[in-house]
């Protein structure tokens, strides 16, 4: 008989008897007095074992390159197990009708799978029966796989689908390749088990370059294998006829060459393809799956405190302390610091045995300036969290607690920072922040373990200790966009007296500390509008106090203002036994330091601090009123002088009558005021004129863009000096359009000069050109400048009411602005 490639030859069946190991159609081939005896029965018995061995290996292959990602090597032993199983329960059932094979194969697979479940769970501290165990596994084994964090613990979700997957594998190849002996074809699954291994693997381990040149020679020692019935070497055609012989050894010789070319041809075309992909990075099938995420009420934690002052014997959770001890800093430096990963910001205050705890509930890093929010991408995680880096100038303590859910709702899970082992959850981790979350909620009754490294930060460099910059903390630097005049220059004042990082915070600290009140009855709210009321609001009408909610927020965006890297901390504080109740949470700030990581401060006032009124250190009048209550600008009239009383006499004797004083004191009035407003429009128009027509053509194009900067100031929408010059543009176009569609004041319909909405665009460029390249304006560029600014300016002012038009070129504010930055 003619055989294909990678198709064993079976021996020509000459007896009936009973089928032995090997063979293919139930009666073994006539064996010869070598094959009767021992040696060669054992022969053929190692031939016969090379195609399931092949299987075998080829299969737990795609186990050893799975189970590069996971925690430990349990996971590879459970498919090595899977994949012997399979094939040798084949090998066995080879007595069987074909048909029969596959269900006793599953039930065997059953079994194993079983048994792997209970396993991993037993390991992995979860709690539940197996039938519950397996019911989850089978929902969400595949979701949780794709979604675990790197390295995977093997847990029942976790090892599911591999064990199943090359079981499946190993039956499969095995019925193809020994009972018809298509071993080429019964490779097909073992190498599609090896191929989704690499692709679920990804990029989140090395290549496999090692465990593929094995898996391609053990295929090779499989093919390479003699028939398990024909004798070794011996010659498939030589019981055949001469002639039939020869033409069988050319067809054979054909379809080998065939092959050999086919071999050769893919290789040409496949192999530049593959080479470029060797050093390219895989595609990570993790993104195409969702994480697990927060409700909505667990994205900003924050505003459950106020809810939680107002009812503050609720319980919330048990906690049971236990500190096994301390692991000295790594680079020195005393073992001095504050609760939860770092300093409260005064030395002395260190978190030690006798003092309280602080459970981290959740970090929030993102402010848009409405709502603080958590922001975290939470990844399913093991008992074993991934380990991470302490600060270089800290002390670790180990610190194991067990809780007990009691009130609390939500999916975030409380712990102390920074959380290393869970057990008696599932949980999902975000190693970004450091905090957990139960994919399926809290219940109460809901008990867990964690064991934290707990950092504490050394005292004595916070005086020294810089902060970092650059992309990597963008995050926690980034201020929203609307920030009030008064919280920005509040900031600047505090910041001013303070040039190191520490100072400065320290100083927004003990502000808050000193001038506002903790009351538990505060509303919620944080965004700028609230902390503009809490900082500024007049004590009678609810301002100048509030709960830790307002305190911490308040600090994070001063410090951000004032060029810290800021976040806010949602937690509890506990004595570390017993319940933690409603009263116990509240919200602290964090600053992140070079060297000493992230360390907590607290601007709560002292139980005994009577508050100091925010007016006799700080005073936010700004210095233009806001754009929407703008009055019309006053000049204040010089002091008249005293009037003297007449000498007592006769009346018309001696003295000028009322009438005449009252009338020569209002024209003198009149006069000094005209004089004063004609002196202003002709210092406003020369203001215009310099800044247009003096100097070079980058300081006119500079002088044109204020011009544009004080017209948006003086139509009510005042622009910061911190805004980008395309920025400042946006907001003049939109100022423009509001103009022309007459929502600008009350006025009446523009009949100014028309200018371009894009014109704006162009002045801003030419801006930026006279910023980046100095000396490159051209006169031409200039004078466009100044058309345009011209333009946008007579625009604006014929937008608003009449008698505003007449203050408009009397209005000292550009002469102000312009005393202060000559320029």
């Amino acid at each position: 008989m003619v055989t294909g490639v990678g198709r064993q030859r079976p021996a020509p069946a000459t007896t009936a008897g009973p089928a032995g190991p090997g063979t293919s159609a139930g009666t073994p081939p006539i064996e010869g007095p070598a094959q009767r005896s021992w040696p060669g029965r054992v022969g053929r018995a190692l031939r016969a074992a090379v195609v399931p061995l092949a299987l075998i290996g080829l299969t737990s292959l795609a186990g050893v390159v799975l189970g590069r990602v996971y925690a430990g090597d349990l996971l590879t032993q459970l498919v090595i197990g899977a994949a012997a199983g399979s094939v040798l329960v084949s090998v066995a059932a080879r007595r069987l009708p074909s048909w029969l094979v596959a269900p006793v194969s599953v039930a065997a697979m059953v079994g194993w799978t079983l048994w792997s479940l209970r396993l991993s769970a037993t390991r992995a501290d979860l709690p539940g029966s197996l039938l519950e165990v397996t019911a989850d596994a089978a929902r969400n084994g595949i979701p949780r796989l794709l979604t675990a964090m790197i390295p995977v613990e093997p847990t029942p979700d976790t090892v599911l689908m591999p064990v199943v997957a090359a079981w499946l594998a190993g039956l499969a190849g095995a019925e193809v390749a020994l009972r018809t002996g298509r071993v080429l074809l019964g490779y097909l699954p073992a190498a599609g088990l090896y191929a989704a291994a690499l692709y679920v693997v990804g990029p989140n381990a090395e290549p496999a370059i090692g465990a593929t040149v094995a898996f391609v020679a053990v295929a090779a020692v499989g093919l390479a294998a003699p028939a398990a019935g024909s004798a070794a070497g011996g010659d498939p055609a030589a019981d055949l006829a001469p002639r039939v012989r020869a033409a069988v050894r050319v067809r054979l010789a054909a379809t080998a060459a065939l092959g050999v070319a086919l071999v050769v041809g893919l290789v040409a075309l496949l192999g530049p393809v593959l080479a470029g992909q060797v050093d390219g990075r895989p595609v990570d099938p993790r993104r195409y799956v969702e994480p697990p995420q927060v409700q909505t009420l667990d994205e900003n934690p924050l505003i459950r405190i106020s809810g939680w002052a107002l009812n503050p014997e609720q319980k919330l959770l048990d906690v049971s302390t236990v500190r096994p001890g301390a692991v000295a800093p790594p680079a020195g430096g005393a073992p001095s610091g504050g609760p939860d990963g770092g300093t409260d910001g005064k030395p002395g205050t260190a978190d030690d045995a006798t003092d309280s705890v602080r459970i981290r509930l959740a970090v929030l890093s993102d402010y848009d300036g409405v709502t603080w929010r958590v922001g975290a991408t939470y990844r399913n995680a093991g008992r074993i969290l991934p380990a991470t880096t302490p600060a270089r100038d800290s002390t670790v303590e180990t610190v194991r607690q067990q809780i007990t859910v009691a009130d609390l709702s939500g999916r975030l899970l409380p712990a102390v920072a920074t959380p290393s082992e869970v057990s008696g959850a599932r949980v999902a981790y975000d190693p970004a922040t450091g905090t957990l979350i139960r994919p399926e909620g809290l219940t109460p009754g809901l008990r867990y373990t964690v064991t934290s490294a707990r950092e504490k930060p050394d005292n004595n460099l916070l005086a020294t200790a810089n902060v970092p910059a650059g992309a990597e903390v963008a995050r926690v630097l980034r201020v929203a966009e609307g920030v009030p005049d008064p919280l920005r220059r509040l900031a600047t004042q505090l910041a001013e007296e303070n040039g190191a990082p520490y100072a400065r915070a320290a100083a927004i600290e003990q502000f808050l500390a000193e001038h506002y009140r903790v009351v538990a009855d505060a509303p919620s709210g944080h965004a700028y509008p609230n902390l503009g009321f809490f900082l500024f609001g007049p004590r009678n009408a609810g301002g100048q106090r509030g709960t830790s909610e307002q305190f911490a927020a308040a600090f994070a965006v001063l410090g951000r203002l004032s060029g810290l890297p800021t976040r806010v901390v949602v937690g509890f504080e506990s004595t570390g036994q017993g319940p933690v109740r409603a009263g116990d949470a509240y919200a602290w700030p964090e600053v992140l330091f070079d060297g000493l990581g992230w360390v907590a401060f607290d601007p709560l006032p002292r139980p005994d601090n009577e508050p100091r009124p925010v007016e006799e250190d700080f005073r936010p009048t700004p210095e233009d009123p806001p754009p929407s209550e703008a009055p019309a600008p006053t000049v204040e009239p010089t002091a008249s002088p005293e009037p003297v009383a007449a000498p007592d006499g006769p009346a018309g004797q001696g003295g000028v009558s009322t009438p005449v004083l009252v009338a020569g004191g209002s024209g003198g009035l009149l006069l000094l005021v005209g004089a004063l407003l004609l002196t202003l429009l002709a210092m406003r128009r020369s203001l215009t004129r310099a800044r247009l027509g003096r100097g070079d053509p980058g300081q006119r194009i500079a002088g044109a863009w204020r011009e544009v900067t004080d017209a948006l100031r003086l139509a009510g929408r005042p622009v910061g000096s911190d805004l980008a010059a395309t920025e400042v543009a946006g907001r003049a176009r939109r100022a423009l359009a509001d103009a022309r569609a007459g929502t600008v004041g009350d006025g009446p319909a523009l009949d100014g000069p028309a200018v371009d909405e894009l014109a704006v665009d162009e002045l801003a460029a030419l801006l930026n050109q006279v910023g980046f390249a100095p000396g490159a304006a051209t006169p031409d560029q200039a004078a466009r400048a100044a058309e345009v600014a011209t333009a946008y300016v007579a625009t604006l002012r014929s937008a608003r009411p009449w008698w505003r038009r007449l203050l408009w070129s009397v209005h000292p504010t550009p002469l102000r602005r312009a005393r202060r930055s000559p320029r």
